[in-house]
C-alpha cells in the first residue's frame, strides 16, 4: 500500500519526532508548561487552516463518497479543536490573537499553497502526515499514562482507537488517489519536516 511505503520511507523523520525533547516531555510529564502553552496556541493556528485544507479537498472531489469522507474527516479537526480549546481556557491562552510563529506559518502555506495549486493526490500526501505521525506518537506515548498525568489527555486523545480510525481513513485516500510518484513521495516527506520544526518552535520560545 502507499501509505505504508511512505510511512517507512520517512520513518526517519518518525523516530526524531519521538525522540524530540518536546515528545520526551511529553511522554514523562517533565515538559514545562510554558513549552506546552505556546505549542497548544500554534497547534489550534495550524489545526484552523489544517480544516481549510480538508475543505479545499472536498470541493474539488468529483466523487461524492470522497467528499463524505473528508466532510468527516473536518468533524474530526473540530474535535481536536475542541480539546485545544479547553487546554486554551485553562492555560489562559486567546486563541482569537495568537502570533503564528514563523515555523508555524511555513507549515500552513506550504499546505494550502498545494491544496490550491497542487494535485488532488498531492494535496492528500500533504494532509496524511501529520495524522499518521501523531497518531504513531500516541500509541508509543499511551505505555506512559499514569493517574494524573499532566498531559494525559493529550495521550488518550492520540492513542485513542477514534484518532486511529481518523488516520486509516486519510490514508485509504491516499490510497486511492495517488500512485508512488517523485511528487507525492517530496509533498509527504516536506510535510513530515514541517512537523519534526514543529515540535522544536516552542521549545525555544519562538
Amino acid at each position: 500500500m502507499l501509505h505504508e511505503l511512505l510511512w517507512q520511507l520517512n520513518a526517519d523523520i518518525a523516530r526524531r519526532c519521538l525522540e524530540h525533547p518536546f515528545v520526551r516531555g511529553l511522554a514523562d510529564g517533565s515538559l514545562d508548561f510554558a513549552a506546552f502553552k505556546r505549542y497548544v496556541a500554534q497547534e489550534a493556528f495550524f489545526l484552523r487552516a489544517y480544516l481549510r485544507v480538508y475543505a479545499l479537498a472536498a470541493t474539488d472531489s468529483d466523487n461524492l463518497e470522497r467528499a463524505r469522507q473528508f466532510q468527516r474527516l473536518m468533524k474530526g479537526v473540530l474535535r481536536e479543536l475542541e480539546l485545544h480549546g479547553s487546554y486554551a481556557a485553562t492555560l489562559g491562552i486567546g486563541l482569537a490573537s495568537v502570533q503564528p510563529y514563523w515555523e508555524t506559518t511555513a507549515y500552513t502555506d506550504f499546505l494550502l499553497r498545494v491544496a490550491w495549486q497542487g494535485e488532488p493526490d498531492e494535496t492528500v500526501a500533504a494532509l496524511v502526515p501529520c495524522m499518521r505521525l501523531y497518531s504513531f506518537l500516541g500509541t508509543e506515548l499511551s505505555a506512559s499514562l499514569r493517574p494524573g498525568h499532566p498531559y494525559g489527555d493529550w495521550i488518550t486523545t492520540y492513542s485513542s482507537d477514534w484518532f486511529k480510525a481518523q488516520s486509516e481513513q486519510v490514508e485509504s485516500i491516499l490510497d486511492e488517489v495517488a500512485t508512488d510518484s517523485a511528487t507525492v513521495r517530496e509533498v509527504y516527506r516536506y510535510a513530515m519536516q514541517y512537523e519534526l520544526v514543529f515540535f522544536s518552535a516552542p521549545m525555544e520560545g519562538a
